[in-house]
């Protein structure tokens, strides 16, 4: 039971995060004895993923903003004379300015529940620490996946078969059932995601649907179908993130889809911008001339160092001041700089714009057509694969478990404990903590960034092609110099994150205003959000635009970036994990776990690979037990996936492949 933990621990890790998770694997991996803990009731905090009933609790938890009631102060009779305490957060306060927007006919019955759903979870720092109740807000109904224009990527150490996506419009629709894993106290099931059929009456009330009039009633019934992420992120085909995924195989426990366009907004207009090659010279937007001059140019920044005579006297200058320089039409400059480098107009010099058009040109054509990955069922799935991974190896996990303190040795300033809220004193070497746990006490000095997040459900893609099932990135610049251009990813439901017929849209930029101020003046350029005109515009032969059924708008704390002297009384064997940054990758997050594991053990290795099956020495007499279906040669498939076999559309990544 989580209030009869051991009381020992090498490292305790606060919050469950992408880089806290991270950290808990590293540790786990490399045999220290891991204890993970989280005051919420579900895994990745502000990286987490929600059904559309779950996002709309946490809408209501932090637009009520309830002050948590004091527990006992018993547990400062644990503090000793030489012994001081350093407390803990129990509300989070990194969200801020939430609000929602129903667009749709609400036609909705008070007894409507979504479909499936169980009873509700206990309130907030309860202490049952049953993963159960949590999982069952997480675990999805049987889910349509439509395999149209898109392709899903398992990344693990195999033989690569991907196919073009535009090859995939000609295949049926394949449905898929998501057998979601429970992340247990102590251990992880190590299977990865299996798929099957949906079952077909509800194949078919999802096929009757009608995409103009989908109803807010729809929505709730369907909720489970949704995976709504706090936060907007893709996945580098060669970042980090997928880096530290290959080499530590814990890329078994997700799959990926490519991203299949990459969508430019020019004089009022959204255009697909070309990327490859063949992309280039198929393109109808752009001319002859114009096709020379590009591929000129990228083929000059793939290898830029290599000619520095050619930037060496705009270093000093802005990426787009540089642009203007060189033998590049207005519509050129502005794919290059808002599409393909997607760096700030007004801030990123010519350096940061060089480098930036390199690693998205190094990345084309790993998996897909374009650089980019997204985790099918939401980015909220890779802490959960981190924490797998840690239980795997021996972790302990525990949600909806609070730390009322850490307990600080006041003769040689190192925290030696912390007390939960049962009152137990648990002891560790290293304490990793999450920066929304810090008191205001502590962070008096920090200076904290805002990040502006809208997540909308629409009813129709933004840029509208044969196939409606396309994953695509824009980038809408700002009106003004200075400030923030917009960042909106537009997901469709083969990535299991929304109903069918419908579109998950998210839109992130830094905080000049409320996120509302900031991203609803760009909402209203793309989208229709009133019913009415938009039916007027049907009928008056008007060009139709995507209509939004729903919003929410929400201000994010971006803690990245900040120095650990900025903290108040901080020990030296405490270290601070941020949260989400501003950023389209995730390599921020990788670098800094990547940082604090090193100086916690710079002897061991940052997440190494498995062991080899062959390479395992077993107890007893040398007989080695039955072999349990796991491969035992490292060029046969060792994890297989059902889609693998039956879906052509799923592609493998090789360790060879990896490694070029």
């Amino acid at each position: 039971m989580a209030d009869n933990l051991p009381s020992e621990f090498d490292v305790v890790v606060i919050g469950t995060g992408l880089p806290e998770s991270i950290i808990a694997s590293a540790c786990s991996r490399s045999g220290q004895r891991v204890l993970h803990v989280d005051s919420r009731n579900y895994y990745g905090g502000n990286w987490a993923s929600f059904s559309f009933s779950g996002l709309l609790s946490w809408i209501k938890e932090n637009q009520e903003k309830t002050d948590v009631r004091e527990d006992s102060e018993d547990w400062r009779k644990l503090i000793l004379e030489t012994e001081e305490a350093i407390s803990l957060n129990k509300k989070d306060n990194t969200i801020q300015h939430v609000e929602d927007v129903c667009y749709a006919s609400q036609d909705l019955a008070e007894d409507v529940k979504e479909a499936g759903a169980l009873s509700k979870l206990p309130a907030f720092g309860a202490s049952d620490t049953s993963e159960a109740a949590q999982e069952s807000e997480k675990e999805c109904l049987p889910v349509e996946s439509q395999s149209l224009g898109t392709e899903s990527c398992e990344i693990s150490p195999e033989s690569v078969t991907c196919n073009d996506p535009e090859s995939m419009t000609e295949r049926k629709d394949a449905e898929m059932t998501s057998e979601r894993e429970n992340l247990c106290d102590a251990t992880f099931d190590q299977s990865a995601l299996e798929t099957g059929k949906t079952d077909n009456v509800s194949t078919a009330e999802a096929a009757a649907l009608d995409p103009k009039k989908i109803t807010y009633t729809q929505i709730v019934k369907e909720g489970r179908r949704f995976n709504i992420d706090l936060v907007s992120k893709l996945l580098y085909s060669r970042g980090l993130l997928i880096d530290l995924l290959t080499k530590s195989n814990v890329s078994r426990y997700a799959e990926f889809k490519n991203v299949t366009r990459i969508l430019a907004f020019q004089e009022g207009r959204v255009e697909q911008v070309p990327c490859s090659r063949a992309d280039v010279f198929n393109s109808k937007k752009l001319t002859m001339v114009e096709k020379r001059m590009l591929m000129k140019f990228l083929t000059f920044c793939l290898d830029y160092e290599q000619h520095p005579d050619e930037y060496q006297d705009y270093k000093e200058c802005t990426f787009s001041e540089y642009l203007k320089t060189q033998k590049l039409t207005s519509n050129l400059q502005h794919f290059i700089l808002h599409s393909i480098a997607m760096v700030s107009e007004a801030d990123s010099d010519t350096i940061d714009g060089l480098k930036a058009t390199k690693h998205f040109l190094q990345c084309l054509g790993r998996y897909g057509n374009t650089p980019f990955l997204f985790p099918l069922y939401g980015q909220g799935e890779i802490p959960q694969c981190f924490c797998r991974m840690c239980a795997v190896f021996g972790g302990i996990y525990c949600l909806r478990h609070s730390v009322q303190c850490l307990v600080v040795d006041k003769e040689s300033g190192r925290c030696k404990a912390l007390i939960d809220h049962f009152g137990q004193r648990i002891s560790a070497n290293y304490f990793v903590v999450e920066d929304s746990y810090l008191s205001e006490k502590t962070c008096t000095n920090v200076c904290y960034r805002q990040i502006s997040r809208a997540v909308l459900i629409t009813d129709q893609s933004i840029l509208k092609t044969d196939s409606d099932q396309q994953i695509s990135i824009l980038t809408v610049p700002p009106v003004e110099r200075g400030q923030p251009a917009v960042r909106i990813i537009e997901l469709c439901s083969s990535t299991m994150t929304c109903m069918k017929n419908t579109y998950l849209v998210h839109f992130t930029c830094s905080s000049t205003k409320t996120a509302k101020e900031d991203l609803e003046p760009v909402v209203q350029k793309l989208f229709s959000l009133n019913a009415e005109a938009e039916r007027e515009s049907e009928n008056g032969g008007g060009l139709e635009k995507p209509r939004v059924l729903w919003a929410v708008y929400f201000n994010m704390r971006d803690s990245s970036g900040i120095d650990r002297n900025s903290y108040d009384c901080l020990p030296s064997n405490v270290y601070v994990c941020s949260g989400p940054d501003c950023a389209l990758g995730n390599d921020y997050a990788v670098k800094q776990a990547e940082t604090l594991f090193q100086e916690m053990f710079p002897k061991e290795e940052f997440c190494p690979p498995p062991p080899n099956p062959e390479d395992i020495i077993y107890d007893g007499d040398g007989a080695q037990p039955e072999d349990p279906g796991f491969s035992s040669s490292s060029n046969i498939k060792t994890d297989p996936s059902p889609k693998e076999s039956s879906d052509g559309d799923s592609c493998k990544v090789s360790e060879e492949h990896h490694k070029e």
